[in-house]
């Protein structure tokens, strides 16, 4: 399945421009043959915009909702965005996955919450595994810190998920976790990882792009700069099969002796 990680922190503040930034990307993914275009965490709103965030969340069937799917049917292609939901009196980092019909196939909420700036704006989500079936593959979910957590990663790996989808909003001095860190998630776990960043400054915060789509051997299949981009990598269920195989971690685990992790 052929997987668009698009590394920009479009227009912060402003939800209707990064539509228009997410439309644009969307014609350049069908027509380099993408089935699945992915953001940045909370893509639709920008990042570090405050109490804006309080202020522009919606539901996860609200507007934007209705406008990401015209989108992807318009496009042809499934679209996995980041945006702040409102959940009656909470507000959540969350990332949703809606097909190429326009169908909301999966949202999740970030468990795992970063920094006292997420801790102030944010309420953490409760599930840990959140998944779809498309093209034959399935999906699964993250947000940025989730990521750095083996744990989730591990769970994703045990329910099966073949790619990972993880928006991101991946600061300086912490560039090593797209460099490193994702590449070994995605080794010892046996999948894909897609690591979708923003990028330059906004508010407090440098981020440092560095969008990676890692394989099931441990390599970046491709990654970004530190610029605007929009990569273009295949994920190859056949490889991923015969990695699994010749990389047997899940099948070889003896959860007897971890008890003591949880």
């Amino acid at each position: 399945m052929r997987t668009a990680l698009l590394q920009s922190s479009g227009r912060p503040g402003s939800a209707a421009e990064n539509l228009k930034v997410l439309d644009e990307a969307a014609a350049r993914a069908a027509a380099a043959g993408a089935a699945l275009l992915a953001t940045p965490e909370m893509f639709l709103t920008g990042y570090a915009i405050g109490a804006g965030i309080g202020r522009l969340a919606e539901p996860a069937d609200g507007d934007w909702a209705d406008a990401v799917a015209d989108i992807a049917c318009r496009h042809g292609l499934a679209i996995a965005y980041g945006y702040p939901e409102r959940a009656v009196a909470d507000v959540h980092n969350s990332a949703q996955l809606i097909s190429a019909d326009g169908t909301r196939l999966a949202g999740y909420r970030k468990t795992h919450l970063f920094g006292r700036f997420e801790h102030d704006h944010f309420t953490p989500g409760d599930r840990p595994v959140v998944q779809a079936e498309l093209d034959g593959l399935t999906v699964g979910l993250l947000i940025c810190y989730d990521v750095e957590f083996p744990e989730n990663v591990r769970a994703h790996a045990l329910a099966g998920t073949d790619l990972l989808v993880v928006p991101t909003a991946q600061m300086h001095p912490y560039q090593f976790v797209a460099e490193s860190l994702v590449p070994v998630r995605a080794f010892e776990n046996q999948m894909y990882v897609a690591y979708v960043n923003r990028v330059g400054p906004e508010g407090e915060f440098d981020f440092v792009g560095l969008s990676t789509l890692a394989g099931p051997d441990g390599t970046a299949r491709a990654r970004a700069g530190r610029t605007e981009d929009l990569l273009i990598a295949d994920v190859d269920p056949g490889f991923l099969a015969a990695s699994r195989e010749a990389n047997p971690y899940l099948r070889d685990r003896r959860p007897g002796l971890y008890r003591s992790v949880v």
